[in-house]
């Protein structure tokens, strides 16, 4: 059973008295603080150059100065209040979310909180106008020698756990060495071999420690965003962190679980005792005062409970309903309202994703003969109704988008690499989509050229229509799909794998539910699947666990298992750039080499967030280029939420 969650009450009435001893004590702890913050100090030379701050940027720069009041892009007065509810197709059987033994339920990470902020209900950067900048939130100050050698947090004495319970070094320190004990390997092992020490200093200020000889980037920004749980729990409790659970540890966010109905329903409610709530990096934020995550098996069901209200709010990802499906009732009556905001931040590659881990898909000629097989145009206009762009570009639509043949800085950058780059990349433009015809399905000069690619890797069709390789073996591939995906998903793949048929591939459509599918991609039980990897938009160590071959094997966030001396090698030099344009010319080749290996097949993109909710949240007038900030910081119109459902358009 799910703990109750419990409220604790800070309020406190002291006389004179204790005053005055409370005011003692604590000059006493900021004079005993001071002292082991200077012994840490000691061992650096006289002539470090220290620096401190309200936040951390690699490169020093950040938008928001110490004294500011509120992120630009909030309104610092919304009012609190109200409740949002968000289908979500699937289901759960655990709230850790942090262990691969089971599915974990939506939004179970989002109590817990870092150092350096994070918004715990969205996910992503903070804020979400700026790109690679972090300001403190458990931590009041950053303070690290300008070699990035080492860093000090300094905690903010008030945080609390949701029971109550202070959020001290302590718990910052056993949380990180649990995400070694117990987390994701390919974290772990790449977190040991930066980050060799960490020690408390007192109960509010920790120290980490940096091996040498390495990048200093995106270590002190992965420390600052480590998990922080409590120390007193785990131990309490005896839980693991790999173990699947429903009971969860305390966290120090602003919602904490109010209702867990395993495969039906999760509710988190806005805690009113959050120690954080008058900080400037949370002013006019958690403005929500419930979420409710309401189950469904399906898209299809989904969508007719937002149709009914049951659900009052969706992100629309199937352009078929976008364009056709959104003339119900309630949005003739006004109730309902549907937005097309911009986003500002350049797509995920997401598409079909090859498993190289299969001997047959390691031939880069033979991924590019399948990949003949989706007809985007065709889809686009047939499937999606023309609402989908399409993408060629890891950092599509931006500077660092490769286009061309390398030049100037980058053609520099890649001749610093030496052998490790093809002479191709040097002569050949970066991959782009190849054109298909838009009015059928099956286009025969792609046909014709990737029976010659089959053909040049070694597969050519028999008597039986059927592509073999030299033994006489047929070229079958599994494409692996969620039964609770959309129609229109499943729809784009059918008619992908007639094609495949139709150029002689043995083909399979193997459709599972939820909890095979989330083992299965674990394992990665594939030779293809629908899935994506992250946009570049700059550098840092976790490029290594998407794309980078120590991990490759492991990796859940690796899909495709690439594991390219290239690729590892623009990584390495593009965490050692000291300069933005430095950085933004390694992303350009970064992008080059991903488009030259060629493990996704892109499906194209919506280029706005589609929104569509029963009319009574409302948003700032100006979205940020980083995130829609649903969760984070829209709110709900008290006087719109009563004329609802004093019409009885909602219960």
């Amino acid at each position: 059973m799910m703990h109750a969650r419990t409220r604790a009450n800070f309020a406190r009435i002291d006389t004179p008295r204790s005053a005055k001893r409370l005011v003692l004590a604590a000059i006493a702890g900021l004079s005993l603080a001071s002292l082991f913050v200077q012994a840490a100090l000691s061992d650096e030379p006289s002539d470090t150059k220290m620096i401190e701050s309200h936040g951390y940027s690699f490169f020093g720069e950040l938008k928001y100065p110490a004294d500011f009041t509120h992120f630009d892009y909030v309104n610092p007065d919304a009012p609190k209040g109200g409740e949002i509810s968000i289908a979500v197709s699937g289901t759960f059987d655990s709230m850790n979310p942090y262990t691969r033994k089971a599915r974990a339920g939506a939004l179970s990470w989002s109590m817990y909180e870092s150092l350096l902020g994070e918004p715990a209900m969205t996910g992503g950067g903070l804020p979400a106008d700026t790109y690679g900048e972090a300001y403190g939130l458990l931590a009041h100050k950053v303070v690290y020698p300008e070699s990035k050698d080492w860093v000090i947090f300094h905690m903010r004495p008030e945080a609390r756990f949701s029971d109550g319970t202070p959020v001290t070094a302590h718990d910052v320190l056993f949380s990180h060495n649990l995400l070694l004990d117990e987390g994701l390997r390919s974290y772990a092992e790449a977190v040991r071999k930066r980050i060799p020490k960490a020690e408390v200093i007192d109960d509010h200020t920790i120290k980490f420690y940096f091996a040498e000889g390495i990048s200093r980037r995106s270590l002190i920004d992965q420390v600052g965003g480590v998990p922080v749980w409590s120390k007193k729990w785990y131990e309490e409790t005896g839980a693991k962190l790999d173990e699947s659970r429903l009971e969860t540890s305390p966290g120090s966010g602003p919602y904490v679980i109010a209702d867990v109905d395993v495969n039906r329903s999760i509710t988190y409610e806005r805690n009113p005792d959050y120690w954080g709530k008058d900080l400037p990096i949370n002013k006019g934020r958690y403005n929500l005062d419930r979420v409710r995550l309401e189950y469904f098996a399906d898209s299809t069901a989904s969508f007719e409970a937002f149709k009914a209200g049951e659900v009052t709010y969706r992100t629309e990802s199937d352009p078929k309903l976008w364009a056709s499906d959104y003339g119900f009732p309630a949005i003739t009556r006004g109730d309902v309202v549907r937005e097309e905001l911009p986003d500002g931040s350049p797509p995920s590659m997401n598409g079909i994703v090859f498993n190289l881990g299969r001997e047959a898909l390691q031939d880069k000629r033979v991924r590019q003969a399948i990949a003949l097989a989706y007809n985007f145009e065709w889809t686009n206009k047939s499937l999606l109704y023309g609402l989908h762009d399409q993408q060629k570009s890891y950092s599509n639509g931006t500077v660092m988008e490769a286009a061309g043949l390398p030049e100037g800085d980058e053609l520099a950058f890649l001749q610093s690499l030496g052998d490790v780059v093809p002479q191709e990349l040097y002569s050949e433009e970066p991959w782009i989509p190849h054109v298909s015809d838009a009015d059928r399905l099956t286009s025969r000069k792609n046909l014709r050229q990737a029976l010659r690619l089959f053909e040049d890797a070694g597969w050519t069709v028999g008597g039986d229509g059927l592509l073999a390789n030299a033994d006489g073996e047929p070229l079958e591939i599994d494409f692996l799909m969620n039964s609770s995906g959309s129609p229109t998903a499943r729809a784009l793949v059918e008619n992908f794998v007639v094609n495949l048929k139709a150029m002689g591939v043995s083909a399979n459509l193997e459709v599972v539910d939820p909890s095979q599918y989330t083992n299965r991609e674990r394992d990665r039980d594939y030779d293809l699947v629908l899935d994506a990897y992250p946009a570049l938009l700059g550098t840092g160590t976790g490029l290594a666990q998407r794309f980078g071959s120590e991990a490759a094997d492991f990796s859940l966030f690796n899909p495709a298992g690439l594991a390219s001396p290239l690729v590892d090698a623009i990584i390495e030099a593009s965490l050692l750039t000291e300069s933005r344009a430095d950085e933004e010319t390694s992303i350009r080749a970064l992008d080059r080499a991903l488009r030259h290996e060629f493990v996704v097949v892109p499906q194209g993109y919506k280029p706005d967030h589609w929104v569509a909710f029963w009319d009574m949240y409302e948003h700032p007038e100006t979205i940020p280029p980083f995130s829609l900030g649903t969760l984070d910081f829209w709110w709900v119109n008290p006087e719109k939420e009563a004329a609802l459902k004093a019409s009885g358009a909602l219960q």
